[in-house]
C-alpha cells in the first residue's frame, strides 16, 4: 500500500499559489502556508522575508471587495477570508516580529471588519486573528475616554461568541493604562461584565477576564474598593475561589490578580491562610511545564518584593529549597531560568534568614553559573540575584563573594553588549567590594579597578552612575595605597568633570567618590587639591546648583572631610563656602540648614563643626565670618529641630561656640 503524501511546497511557490485566480487554489494555498508555519518561528520568517503578510492582507483586503461588487457572501469568499484571518494571526500568534509585519501591511482595520460579517465561522476567525495580536505589545491601543471605543467593546464584551468577547477582555488588559481609563471602564459596567465571565463563562473567558481585571484594578485603590464591595456582587470572592481551579493558568491568573489588589491596597488580603495559600499555589505551579510554569516564578516575586512578613511565610514554606531544585534541574526555558533568579532575589532582599539559607544550600554556585548564560535577561537576572544575597554584612564579613569564582565572571560582564547586564553587574560588584576582608587586591588583580574607571566614562549615564557607585565603595575605609592607585587611574580632571556631568544620579555618586576618598588619613585629604585643587572647586560650584538633596548632601560630606584635615584644608573648605569676600547672601548653605532633609543639615553642621573645632588656630576666625554671615544665628535657631542626629550636632556646635568666644574673651 502506498504510502500518503503531505504537500510542502516551497514559501517561493506558495507565494505564486496566494495569486491565483482560483479560489480553490487560494484556499488551499492559504490554508498550506497556516499549516506551515504554525509554532515554527523559522518557517515564519521565510514567508515574511519574501512578503507574505501584504500578499495575504491583500487577498483579505480583496475578498472585502469581492463582496462589495457581486453583493454576494458565498463560501469560497468566506473561506478564503477564514483561511487568510488564520494565516495572519498565525504569523502574530507569539511573534512580535510577524505583529509588526502584518500590522504593517494594513491587515488590522480588514481583520475588524470580519467581526461584523454574517457568518459566524468568518468572525470567530478574524476573533482569533485579532486575539493573537492582542497578546503583543505592539497591539494598537484604544483610548477608553473615547465614547466609541467604549461602545466598541462593550460590543465585543455582550457578543455570544466567546473568542470576540475574549478579544475584548484582551483589549482591555493591553489598553487600559492610566486612573482616568480604570474609572471609566468600572462606570461604564465593565467589571460587571467581566464578573459575570468569571462566575458562568467558559474556560477562556474566565482567564481573559481575570487578565483583564488585573489591568483594571492595578494601582487604583478606589477602583478595587468599588470592586471589592456588594454593587457589582463581590467578584472578590470569585477570584479567590478561581485560585483554587483545577486548571494552571486560571490559577495562575487569579493569583495575579489578587497580588495586584494585595500590592494597591494592603489592607485587603489580609488573613495569613490566604497569603500561605498565594505562596503555596505559586509555588506549586512552578511544576507545570509550560508557559504557567515560566510565569510563575514572576508572579511569586510581585507577591513577596519588598514584603517582610510575606518573604517571612515563603521562607516557612521552604521557598528557596523549591526554586533551588528547579535551578538545579538545568535546561531551563530563558523565562523561567530569569524569573526563577529573579525570585530568589526577592527572597533574599531583605531578611539575613533568608540569605542564610540562601549561602547553606549553596545555591550561590548555581547562580555563578548563570552569569554566563547564552540569554541576556538570565545574566541581568543573575547579577541581581547576587546583590541581593551580598547586602548581608556576615556574609561579606566572612569573604564568601570576594574571590575569582564570582568576581572575575562579574568584571567579564562590565564589557557584555547589553547595557542592561552592566548595570546590573556593576550594581553586584558595588555590593562585593565593600568587602570588609583584605581581599579587595583580587578585584584590582582581574583588572576590575581599571574597567570601573573605563566605565565611569560610557555614554549611558546608568553605567556611568553604577561604575562611581563600584568605586566609591571599593575605596570604603580602604587603606591609602588602594585609594591611590584608584586616583591615578581616574585623574583629578575626570573626576571632576564627572561632578558637574550633566545628568544628577552621576553627580552625586562622584562626590560619594570624593567623600570616601578623602576620608581617613589626612594625605588622602590631598587627593582634592591636585591639578590645583580642580576636584574642590567642581564640589564648590556643584553645590552652589544642587538639584537634589542627595547631592548636596554628598558634597557636603566631602567638605566636612576634607574640613578635618589642618588649617589649609579648612580655610579651602572656607573658600568654598564663602567665594567673595563680604558676600553676604549664602545661598546654599542657608537653604541646606532649611532644608526638611534632615541628612543635608546634619553634613551641613557637621561641616561647620570641623571648620570650628577649637584646638584649630583659626577656629576664631572662621567662627566670625560664619556670625557675620547668618549662619550662627540660623543654627541657634535649630535647637528644637526634631531630628535627633541634627540635635546632636547642633549641641555639639554650640559647645564649640561657647568654648571660642570664652576663650577669646
Amino acid at each position: 500500500m502506498p504510502s500518503a503524501t503531505v504537500n510542502n511546497h516551497r514559501p517561493s511557490e506558495l507565494l505564486s499559489r496566494l495569486a491565483s485566480a482560483e479560489p480553490e487554489v487560494k484556499v488551499r494555498a492559504l490554508r498550506e502556508v497556516k499549516n506551515q508555519i504554525i509554532g515554527n518561528r523559522t518557517k515564519k520568517l521565510s514567508f515574511l522575508n519574501i512578503g507574505a503578510a501584504p500578499a495575504v492582507a491583500d487577498i483579505l483586503a480583496n475578498s472585502f471587495d469581492d463582496v462589495i461588487a457581486n453583493n454576494c457572501n458565498n463560501n469560497n469568499i468566506n473561506n478564503i477570508l477564514i483561511q487568510s484571518a488564520a494565516v495572519l494571526g498565525s504569523f502574530a500568534c507569539g511573534f512580535d516580529a510577524g505583529v509588526q509585519a502584518v500590522l504593517d501591511a494594513g491587515a488590522f482595520p480588514n481583520l475588524l471588519r470580519l467581526l461584523a460579517n454574517s457568518n459566524e465561522k468568518v468572525v470567530d476567525a478574524g476573533a482569533r486573528a485579532l486575539k493573537m495580536i492582542y497578546q503583543s505589545k505592539l497591539a494598537p491601543k484604544y483610548d477608553f475616554l473615547q465614547q466609541k471605543n467604549m461602545e466598541f467593546l462593550i460590543s465585543l464584551l455582550n457578543s455570544e461568541n466567546e473568542n470576540v468577547s475574549g478579544l475584548g477582555a484582551s483589549i482591555i488588559t493591553h489598553s487600559c493604562e492610566t486612573s482616568l481609563e480604570q474609572k471609566a471602564l468600572f462606570d461604564a459596567g465593565i467589571l460587571r461584565k467581566l464578573n459575570s465571565f468569571l462566575e458562568g463563562g467558559s474556560l477562556s473567558q474566565r482567564d481573559a477576564s481575570l487578565e483583564s481585571l488585573a489591568s483594571i484594578l492595578k494601582n487604583n485603590s478606589e477602583v478595587i474598593l468599588k470592586f471589592s464591595g456588594p454593587e457589582i456582587g463581590r467578584p472578590l470572592s470569585s477570584v479567590i475561589d478561581l485560585a483554587k481551579n483545577r486548571y494552571p493558568r486560571t490559577r495562575l491568573l487569579a493569583c495575579m490578580c489578587l497580588i495586584v489588589i494585595r500590592n494597591t491596597s494592603p489592607h485587603f488580603l489580609q488573613d495569613v491562610g490566604i497569603k500561605t495559600k498565594l505562596i503555596r499555589i505559586l509555588l506549586e505551579l512552578l511544576d507545570d511545564p509550560g508557559q504557567v510554569g515560566d510565569e510563575a516564578p514572576f508572579a511569586f516575586s510581585s507577591l513577596i518584593a519588598q514584603k517582610e512578613d510575606l518573604q517571612k511565610l515563603a521562607l516557612e514554606a521552604n521557598a528557596i529549597d523549591k526554586l533551588h531544585h528547579h535551578l538545579q534541574k538545568g535546561s531551563l526555558h530563558p523565562r523561567r531560568y530569569e524569573g526563577i533568579l529573579l525570585a530568589l532575589a526577592d527572597m533574599c532582599s531583605k531578611l539575613e534568614s533568608c540569605r542564610s539559607k540562601f549561602i547553606s544550600l549553596q545555591v550561590l554556585n548555581l547562580v555563578t553559573d548563570a552569569l554566563t548564560d547564552d540569554n541576556a535577561d538570565v545574566r541581568t537576572a543573575a547579577c541581581i540575584c547576587l546583590k541581593s544575597v551580598t547586602r548581608s554584612i556576615k556574609n561579606l564579613s566572612a569573604g564568601y563573594f570576594m574571590n575569582e569564582i564570582i568576581v572575575i565572571p562579574l568584571v567579564q560582564l562590565f564589557l557584555d553588549p547589553s547595557t542592561s547586564v552592566q548595570v546590573a553587574a556593576l550594581a553586584a560588584i558595588s555590593n562585593i567590594v565593600v568587602d570588609f576582608t583584605t581581599f579587595k587586591s583580587i578585584f584590582v588583580q582581574c583588572g576590575g579597578m581599571k574597567q570601573l574607571v573605563q566605565l565611569a566614562k560610557s555614554i549611558e549615564s546608568a553605567v556611568r552612575s553604577n561604575a562611581l557607585w563600584a568605586l566609591k565603595n571599593f575605596v570604603f575605609l580602604a587603606d591609602n595605597r588602594l585609594k591611590e592607585g584608584v586616583f591615578s587611574e581616574l585623574t583629578a580632571s575626570l573626576l571632576s568633570s564627572l561632578i558637574c556631568d550633566p545628568e544628577p544620579s552621576v553627580q552625586e555618586q562622584a562626590l560619594a567618590l570624593v567623600r570616601n576618598l578623602v576620608d581617613g588619613c589626612i594625605n588622602s585629604i590631598e587627593f582634592v587639591f591636585a591639578e590645583d585643587g580642580l576636584i574642590l572647586g567642581a564640589i564648590g560650584r556643584q553645590l552652589q546648583s544642587a538639584s537634589k538633596a542627595e547631592i548636596g548632601i554628598q558634597g557636603m560630606y566631602a567638605l566636612c572631610n576634607v574640613a578635618s584635615g589642618n588649617e589649609f584644608h579648612k580655610e579651602a573648605v572656607m573658600h568654598q563656602l564663602f567665594p567673595l569676600v563680604g558676600d553676604k547672601n549664602q545661598s546654599f548653605m542657608s537653604k541646606f540648614l532649611q532644608s526638611n532633609d534632615s541628612q543635608l543639615c546634619t553634613a551641613t553642621v557637621w561641616t561647620i563643626v570641623n571648620l570650628t573645632c577649637p584646638s584649630s588656630p583659626g577656629a576664631s576666625r572662621r567662627l566670625e565670618k560664619l556670625r557675620n554671615t547668618g549662619i550662627v544665628s540660623q543654627i541657634k535657631n535649630m535647637v528644637n529641630d526634631p531630628c535627633v542626629d541634627v540635635k546632636v550636632i547642633i549641641f555639639l556646635f554650640l559647645e564649640f561656640v561657647f568654648h571660642l568666644l570664652h576663650f577669646s574673651g
